[in-house]
């Protein structure tokens, strides 16, 4: 495999300000990781959850499905998660599979945070 076809190094980082910062590729070669880094934040996390995705380079399904398990995991908390700066390849999957309203990913507001539109 060459180095561009190589998945880039994923990871998710809790920032001081309590966002869970996620970069890299979300894909099924990356998702697994990425999970296994987030369970024990999601798990700590009080309040609001934040999810930026802004450094997210590349996604499919698989990144997809991992923000729905993230949404499913804080409504299991009784917890808002609000995704912030969602990349529109991320956007476009998830209008195609119907789940953007869930998301909070309103026409193209990638950082309406969970808000429905207007």
């Amino acid at each position: 495999m060459r180095a561009a076809d190589r998945p880039a190094r994923a990871r998710a980082q809790a920032r001081p300000d309590g966002v869970l910062a996620v970069a890299g590729d979300l894909t099924f070669e990356t998702v697994p990781e990425i999970y296994a880094e987030s369970r024990p934040w999601f798990e700590r996390a009080g309040g609001r959850i934040t999810v930026d995705l802004a450094e997210v380079q590349r996604a499919d399904s698989a990144g997809l499905a991992l923000l729905i398990e993230w949404l499913r995991r804080a409504r299991a908390r009784g917890v808002p998660i609000a995704f912030v700066d969602v990349p529109e390849q991320l956007q476009s999957l998830a209008r195609v599979h119907g789940v953007g309203g869930a998301l909070g990913l309103g026409n193209n507001d990638a950082a309406a945070g969970g808000a429905s539109p207007p």
